[in-house]
């Protein structure tokens, strides 16, 4: 039996979604976030760094959810329907976008998260200190680097139906999550209506539906 590590409000949602979308048996092992919205430390006896998702599948155990995803794929898509074969243009644009979500998307937004905290949390004696310093960095850096990567993603969207084409693929369901997180509190407002359009019609998908109704729906960075 398949089991998934999973941190409520994280990037574990697309396993789940992904197991869904595969049609495969699998359980569900959940970690709750205490108030400060970290993982408990029970994650760190089943990975070092208590990061989820962790997936188990019998004597294998992958971690990050880049390798969990290849990993699925390569083991259990046998007829190639969440990935185009990677010699063809799709597959290409497949990769890329798997590569992209963490790579280059997400650190912009864990920025974005970091400064806010640092401007709601400093203490009182700095805290015109450290928020000038914080909507500096965001005003001269993040936010240009977000503003930059939401035009290049609305562009692709507004040419194709899908990340890696026309076809509907696992690289979708890896860049759900920073897209997700981009429209909770990254920016992406109304202004990209390929990309708000993209988040809807991901959430009227069966199987992402189903693994809201198990693993809960994305709200956050995690």
């Amino acid at each position: 039996m398949i089991v998934v590590h999973h941190l409520d409000n994280s990037r574990s949602q697309r396993v789940v979604w992904l197991l869904e979308e595969l049609g495969l048996d699998y359980s569900i092992r959940e970690y709750r976030r205490g108030k400060d919205m970290r993982a408990p430390e029970s994650l760190k006896q089943v990975h070092p760094l208590g990061k989820a998702p962790v997936l188990e599948d019998g004597g294998v155990v992958v971690a990050e959810s880049g390798a969990i995803i290849e990993y699925l794929l390569q083991r259990y898509d046998t007829e190639g329907r969440l990935a185009p074969p990677r010699d063809s243009e799709d597959g290409r644009r497949f990769t890329y976008w798997l590569h992209f979500a963490e790579g280059s998307l997400m650190p912009p937004l864990l920025l974005t998260l970091v400064f806010g905290q640092v401007k709601a949390r400093a203490p009182a004696l700095v805290r015109p200190i450290a928020r000038g310093i914080a909507d500096k960095v965001l005003g001269g850096f993040v936010r240009p680097q977000l503003s930059a990567q939401f035009d290049f993603m609305e562009r692709t969207l507004a040419g194709q139906a899908w990340f890696a084409g026309e076809r509907f693929s696992a690289a979708d369901i890896q860049m759900s999550f920073p897209l997700e997180a981009a429209a909770a509190r990254g920016g992406l407002d109304q202004r990209y209506p390929h990309l708000r359009g993209f988040l809807a019609r991901i959430r009227e998908r069966p199987a992402w539906k189903r693994a809201a109704e198990k693993g809960g729906e994305f709200g956050a960075l995690g």
